[in-house]
């Protein structure tokens, strides 16, 4: 590297007599600071690749602490300075939205990637050629891997629950897979028509969480789950209930101006409290007119949305008050229970109602209470997942562990292909690709060439984090695919080699096809980047 660094500032344009490519001094250095930044990151996260990846602690300013190994989670916590490095950031965030899945690996390969362009740098190939055979190699990677992909149906439960139960076992509620995978499958399944989806909406899948009880107390509610509390506690069951959600307030009205009222006696006092009582009575009766005895307040900033009184004539009248909706979850609700939000008491009327077989306030053996409402009479596609556990940490590694898997079948309804897990692409990638160079000519080959070695990261990084000898694992695998025996990869479980789909080690091809594609752009994207200049 330094004797690149010192190369002399030639002046025919960068060409020595020999006729490589010298860079010139400052654009090789960028070039590197660059890389090592960017292999910093990589570097990072390693670890935390694969079954037996380690989970890491990170603390923030407040000193809030979160325990996890998704790969887009710890980066985006991480506060990272440099430029490149973010790149590696955003292009985890980039894999989180596409897939879903695999943010730790496409990270992993990102910087292996750019470990093998300083190599081909040092050795004077220029970057542009070395950019456009690593997009050589991607597209001849693309193909491999569609070509060793099986295709799925919808229809097959089975398949489905060993690509979710293969995602959650790299998390830290591995042993609740079991619960957690047909948990995803069902509530994929419940919000999508399987004939003629293209994608899933996860915003229809609402994660409820809860503090208190274990991950085995999680469950899947078809229906609305509400973590506010009844507000009048008399009424905490509703049979046949009618819910209106309303976004109005009851309670005495205000003026928009700031007034005062200077009352001189008594009689003036009391008609001031009857016309308020009267006002609000009024409003109570016209909502049990139209036969609500479910109602759903919005949360209001400018004033109570409930008053006190209105809540002593609602209690009276048998209807279950939920207050403090957020604002937010109102589109949800509306979606779930088929009603519209209702926003003036003149509009409360029954058609704007929905109806549900039963409304109530479950307790939670002493760790709080929720509103559950099922059996809707015309649900929307929708469903919720209560995530229990005994601490915050739990609860949400638990959330994204949940979130990781629905997306895996999100892969699967958007691409309807499966490939072996376990390393098995990466290595069958390495050895196609290696066979692939030898039929191309000059630098190219050789840029391709890395390109497939490059990617015996991944198998080598399982091995590691299992505690396997990494050279001798990946030596064996490569022979095993050179054999042709495709579905060879990593067992964590036995800890050797074996057919990765008798073990039901299998993920989507999208998540393996857009690791790939996304991690090429990121170094291609950051070989082409020779200079940084700041600006005010």
């Amino acid at each position: 590297m330094p004797e690149i660094m010192a190369a002399p500032r030639l002046s025919n344009m960068g060409r020595n007599k020999g006729g490589a490519y010298v860079d010139r001094d400052k654009p090789a250095q960028i070039r590197f600071s660059n890389i090592s930044a960017a292999k910093a990151v990589a570097d990072a996260i390693r670890t935390s690749l694969g079954p037996k990846g380690m989970d890491k602690m990170i603390q923030d300013e407040k000193g809030d602490v979160t325990i996890t190994n998704d790969g887009a989670t710890i980066l985006k916590q991480m506060q990272v300075l440099h430029p490149a490095a973010k790149m590696l950031v955003e292009l985890s965030k980039a894999q989180d939205i596409e897939a879903g899945d695999g943010t730790t690996s496409v990270v992993v390969i990102a910087g292996a990637l750019l470990d093998a362009c300083s190599k081909l740098l040092q050795r004077g190939i220029h970057p542009t050629t070395i950019s456009e055979s690593f997009q050589k190699a991607v597209e001849k990677g693309v193909e491999v891997l569609t070509g060793m992909s099986r295709p799925v149906q919808l229809s097959d439960r089975e398949t489905l629950l060993n690509s979710a139960t293969t995602s959650l076992c790299s998390k830290v509620v591995s042993q609740y897979s079991s619960l957690l995978a047909p948990m995803s499958v069902d509530a994929v399944m419940r919000v999508i028509d399987p004939a003629t989806a293209t994608g899933v909406d996860l915003h229809d899948i609402k994660i409820i969480k809860k503090l208190g009880g274990t991950i085995d107390d999680c469950e899947l509610v078809d229906g609305l789950v509400l973590t506010q509390r009844v507000a009048n506690s008399s009424v905490s069951r509703v049979e046949k209930a009618k819910i209106g959600l309303i976004q109005f307030c009851l309670s005495p009205p205000k003026t928009d101006m700031d007034n005062q009222i200077v009352v001189s006696d008594y009689a003036q006092m009391d008609r001031v409290l009857r016309e308020e009582r009267a006002y609000i009575l009024n409003m109570v009766k016209q909502i049990k007119k139209a036969g609500c005895n479910v109602l759903l307040i919005q949360k209001s900033i400018l004033r109570d949305a409930l008053s006190d009184l209105a809540l002593h004539f609602l209690n009276k009248m048998k209807i279950m008050v939920v207050k403090e909706i957020e604002r937010e979850d109102i589109e949800f609700i509306c979606k779930t229970l088929g009603i519209k939000p209702i926003a003036h008491i003149d509009h409360f009327l029954p058609e704007m109602l929905g109806t549900a077989e039963l409304a109530e306030e479950v307790s939670l053996d002493g760790s709080g209470k929720l509103v559950k409402i099922t059996g809707c009479a015309n649900p929307g596609k929708t469903v919720s997942i209560v995530v229990r556990g005994s601490n915050k940490l739990l609860i949400e590694e638990a959330e994204r562990s949940i979130h990781d898997a629905l997306c895996v079948i999100r892969c699967l309804v958007k691409k309807r292909a499966l490939i072996a897990g376990g390393g098995a692409p990466e290595i069958e990638l390495a050895v196609r690709l290696a066979e692939y160079s030898r039929t191309l000519a000059g630098m190219e080959a050789y840029c391709v060439r890395a390109y497939a070695d490059a990617l015996e990261v991944i198998p080598s990084t399982l091995a590691e984090n299992a505690g396997l000898n990494p050279i001798s694992t990946v030596t064996e695998l490569r022979n095993r695919h050179a054999q042709g025996d495709k579905m060879a990869g990593i067992n964590v479980r036995k800890g050797g080699i074996s057919n990765i789909l008798e073990e039901m080690v299998v993920q989507p091809l999208l998540v393996s096809i857009s690791a790939l594609t996304l991690s090429t752009e990121t170094v291609r994207s950051i070989l082409k980047i020779d200079d940084i200049v700041n600006t005010r």
